[in-house]
Formats: C-alpha cells, structure tokens, sequence
C-alpha cells in the first residue's frame, strides 16, 4: 500500500529505487481492500481525465481529422463518468435478495440511557437521521444534549459536540458535572487533585471520546462542520458516531443568504436540510434543538405548529419531541417529554412520558412507573388542569360552547 502511494515524479531515481527497496525488505500486512479499491478508482478517474483533455487538445489543435469541436464535451463528460459503482438503482426484480436481507438486518443505534426514549425510537437513534428538540428558553435543551453526550461518552462512543451559543468551557462545565456527579456550584470549589482523580476514574471507565468545538453564533453552517470533521479525521483519527449542535437555529445556511429573497422560513428550513444531508453523507445521527414561538413557551401542551421561524424544520427532521416545564414539575423534579414527530415507531405510543430531572448535575433520568400512570396519553395536559375541569363540566352543561376564550391563554373574554 506505501508502495502504491509513491510518486516517483516527486522523487529522484535514486531515492525513489531506495524507498522501493526499504519497502520491499518490511514485513508484509494484510491488505485494506476498500482502501486499494479507493486509490484504484481515483487513479482510473486522474488518468481519464488526462487523457479526454489531451484528446481534446489534439481536436483543438486540428491533429485529430475525424472529430470536431462538439465532439469534445462528450469526451469530457465520459472521462468524468468513470466509477466503480455500477449501481443506478435498485432493481425490484433483480435485486430481491438485498431488498430480503435489509428487511432482516439489525439496524445499529446510539441508545438512550432513558427507557421511554428508547422506547419511542426502537431502542435509539439510527445513523443518516436528524432530531430535534423543541423547548422554550430555560427549560434543557442544552441540559438534554449535554446529558446524551455525557451517556454516549460512557457508552463508548465517539462524540462530537459544536455548541453555537454557550462557550466550549460551559458546555464542558455542564457535561463535568453530569459525570463527575458534582453539582455546577460544588464543581467550582472542587481541588484539583480530587478533579483530576475523577476524570481519570471517567477515562479509565470509557473507550469513548468527545470533543466540543465552539462557533461564532450565526456564522458556520453544514459546510464548516463538513471542514471540521474532515480535520478532526485527519488530525486526530476521530470519526463521530453521534453529533450533537446546539443549535439550529443560530447556524449559518451553505445555499442562502438573508437577504430581501430570503425569509425566515426559507432560512431554516434549508439549515435543516442541510443538517440532514450532513448526517446522510457522514452516516451519522445528528441531534440539534429549536426554540418554540412566544405562545408556545407558555403552552402547556405545545405541537408542531409551536415551532418557532419555520414550519419547515419539523418537516425535515425524523423525530421531534417537546420538553414541557411547570410549576408543579419543577416541584417534582420532572420534565415532560411530548412527541411530536416520530419515523420510528407510532407517535401515539407514549405520546407523553416525564423523565426526572437533576438541574444542580446537568442529568436526566428515569422516575417510577407510577408517575406516568398519571398522564393521560389521549387528552391534552390542560384537561387535568383546573381550566381543563371546569371547561368539562361547562361542556356537559352546555355553557363551554356559548363562551369565547381566547387561543393562547384561554382567557375568558366574554
């Protein structure tokens, strides 16, 4: 394989014959098949081209008397068309058998260590995906993905973190104190022998590895993230299973520019497109999270149509879930999860649950049975609050249809 990457243009003859002979007398290894193949094809792909523009110089030239100027962009475009990928399509007939097979893989996932999500999701996020969380300001969307990343971390994973909103030390701060299980406040006044005899614990338990990368807000899109992932192979032989961004909507568009063309709808639906193709191309999950609208932040029940600047963001992604927060959960220590958007599984299934929350340790984690038993999956949650009571016994009455309230805060405006 070094033999096949030398280039003897670059190289004297007498260093060149040196090098062959050194690598002649190494131990032999086994060959990397997809990698001989790789190099195999990109030499057919120079050495076509080269020869379709020197064939076209001779036409230009007049030395070839057979062809004519228009015959060249053909010549070009089949130089360019060289591939070892014989593949244009799936054939239904021919091709049964694959089709059979991919019925009965096991796909591989990045699990959750929170069971009702692995529940919604068939026990985790597939590769080639895009999710999304749905929260207002304050409520942990940044406390949810940091969690995640703590989890796949310790799940032996690699994981990349690019945080376009807080600082790669914050993001580091939170994630120290999920592991380390210290609070955020404690974790300043730690010493740092005893800070440095728990992270070695954490490496020793862990085969993983995660990296945060920070971003001037608004200015790096897919393109930047395509760049730092292709440096952090080459430089440092990290290649993601998982990548969390936080988050979407302060991320720069590759295809547009705001402009007096371009809306916020546009905008962030072409992020979200972009983000997805990123995890097609890079065979990765990604999970990023959005703001929901002014009304949403104080709905107790949001949806789809909650979600802020773009309604062509829940259109892209694969699963996209709520977090809810109220006085009575943050007294419990819990926080509801609402699916929204599911292409795993049924969205109707578990369609709430709430998971406990330790906002001191940046944590998540699962609560008794009992405390699910008491959502109602069928209902919205306001039919359990004191509006929802009286809204029922008036609707029995037949005085809830006279009344006019208004959409957002239910007031009552008669």
């Amino acid at each position: 394989m070094l033999g096949i990457t030398l280039n003897e243009d670059s190289l004297n003859e007498q260093v060149f014959e040196g090098c062959v002979e050194y690598l002649s007398n190494l131990e032999k290894s086994d060959t990397d098949e997809e990698w001989l193949l790789d190099k195999t094809e990109e030499f057919c792909q120079e050495k076509a081209v080269y020869n379709a523009i020197m064939e076209s110089i001779g036409i230009i030239d007049g030395r070839d008397k057979e062809k004519t100027k228009g015959a060249i962009p053909e010549i070009l475009s089949k130089a360019l068309s060289v591939s070892f990928d014989s593949s244009i399509g799936h054939d239904w007939i021919e091709d049964f058998q694959a089709r059979y097979e991919f019925y009965h893989k096991v796909e591989e996932r990045i699990p959750f260590d929170l069971e009702y999500l692995n529940a919604i999701t068939k026990g985790g996020l597939p590769s080639k995906t895009l999710t999304c969380i749905l929260a207002g300001t304050g409520v942990g969307k940044s406390l949810a993905m940091c969690h995640f990343a703590a989890n796949n971390l310790m799940d032996n994973k690699k994981v990349l973190y690019i945080t376009m909103e807080m600082a790669e030390e914050r993001i580091s701060e939170r994630i120290d104190a999920n592991l380390l299980d210290c609070s955020l406040d404690d974790l300043k006044d730690l010493p740092f022998k005893l800070y440095e005899k728990k992270v070695e614990r954490i490496r020793s338990k862990t085969e993983g590895k995660l990296i945060v990368k920070e971003y001037p807000t608004a200015s790096a899109g897919a393109g930047h993230f395509r760049h730092l992932l292709n440096e952090l192979r080459l430089k440092r032989n990290f290649v993601p299973d998982i990548i969390y961004i936080d988050y979407l909507n302060i991320c720069a568009s590759s295809r547009m520019k705001y402009g007096s063309n371009v809306n916020t709808y546009m905008m962030i639906k072409s992020i979200a497109e972009e983000l997805r193709g990123l995890a097609v191309e890079k065979n990765v999950p990604i999970v990023t999270a959005t703001q929901t609208t002014r009304g949403g932040y104080t709905n107790s029940d949001p949806g789809l149509e909650d979600t802020s600047e773009s309604f062509g963001l829940p259109a892209t992604t694969d699963l996209m879930f709520a977090l809810v927060s109220s006085e009575e959960l943050e007294a419990l220590n819990q926080i509801m999860v609402k699916q929204l958007k599911n292409r795993f599984n049924d969205p109707t299934s578990n369609k709430r649950f709430v998971v406990g929350v330790d906002r001191g340790k940046m944590r998540l984690y699962d609560v008794e049975q009992s405390a699910q038993d008491e959502l109602v999956n069928d209902n919205p949650v306001m039919d359990n609050a004191v509006f929802g009571s009286r809204r029922n016994d008036e609707d029995s009455q037949g005085e809830f249809s006279q009344r006019k309230f208004d959409k957002r805060t239910f007031k009552d405006l008669r």
